[in-house]
């Protein structure tokens, strides 16, 4: 038997896998307890709960964090949950994502072991797990298709992050976001780069500097989130929103539409100017663009829509 450490999200807690090779022999890494491990060691069959639970609903998939005894706090296999049903989303039936949490909360951020386990990794630790985070952001950011959290509870340090850093975000009005980091001598290092690019600077001091948790109306005003939304009417909003980026918007136009979102911040003005020129010209050379230009001279709804309504 092999003890393997993870430091970070996931460095305090235990899992049980088999060693590749093929020993029937337990490896020991993060997520569930010691006694778990035993009986899933004694019982191979014993289920283990699923960290992210998803479901599709025509071109609609839905992931949801599933962590709810934990608050849907973040540690590295729950980011990897993530990552992994965000790649299987990128499959073409799929059109739009809805990112959700189970239970009361939307996601708390770090868990406690995960902050414990923090305090005693090695630097190499700490930047592997930082970076396994800052993948899962960038990989929402820039996800071909559009991603819509339903904010269903509070949303706090790296689980306000991946509020943020999602296309649309509708949160329940009575939940609270922000990022505490400052206030246990973090630093919200990973988050900042996408809230700078989303909030001016005036507030986005205002929400890293003092670390305070704000209400998601006040949140919405300074445009951290799209609206807050009363909780009785968060799902049907959230649905209706979803349905209509399906079935009224081109998805190769989104999808290049959210790629230029994020390049072009990071561009030259004139570099920004000729890329924007042949991203333009590219795209009147796709199916959608021919097939869209052809419905409306004809006064015809275009594939997407019609396809809807079959």
């Amino acid at each position: 038997m092999e003890l393997l450490t993870e430091g970070g999200f996931g460095g305090a807690s235990i899992r049980c896998r088999p060693y590749e090779s093929g020993d029937k022999s337990p490896r020991l890494t993060s997520n569930i307890s010691l006694l778990a491990c035993t009986e899933a060691f004694l019982n191979p069959n014993t289920a283990m709960p699923d960290l992210v639970e998803t479901e599709t609903e025509g071109p609609i998939r839905t992931i949801r964090l599933n962590r709810p005894d934990k608050r849907n706090a973040l540690n590295a296999d729950l980011v990897t949950a993530l990552k992994d049903a965000l790649a299987a989303a990128e499959d073409d039936s799929v059109r739009v994502i809805v990112l959700t949490g189970n239970g009361s909360a939307f996601s708390a951020g770090a868990d406690l072991a995960s902050l414990k386990a923090l305090r005693k990794a090695s630097p190499r630790e700490n930047e592997r797990d930082s970076r396994h985070l800052a993948e899962l952001f960038r990989q929402i950011y820039q996800h071909p298709k559009p991603v819509v959290a339903n904010v269903n509870g509070h949303a706090i340090g790296g689980g306000c992050g991946l509020a943020a850093v999602c296309d649309f975000s509708l949160v329940a009005d009575d939940a609270k976001l922000g990022f505490s980091e400052v206030r246990i001598g973090f630093v919200p290092a990973i988050v900042m780069v996408f809230v700078r690019r989303k909030l001016g600077e005036a507030a986005a001091r205002d929400l890293l500097l003092r670390g305070r948790l704000v209400p998601a109306a006040e949140a919405s005003e300074v445009g951290l989130v799209h609206r807050a939304v009363s909780p009785a009417d968060l799902d049907d909003e959230v649905e209706g929103l979803a349905h209509e980026l399906a079935t009224e918007t081109s998805e190769s136009a989104v999808a290049l539409t959210k790629r230029m979102l994020a390049q072009v911040p990071g561009m030259g003005f004139d570099e920004a100017v000729d890329y924007a020129v042949q991203m333009n010209a590219f795209a009147r050379e796709t199916q959608d663009c021919q097939d869209g230009i052809d419905a409306f001279l004809n006064d015809e709804d275009p594939p997407w829509t019609a396809n809807a309504t079959t």
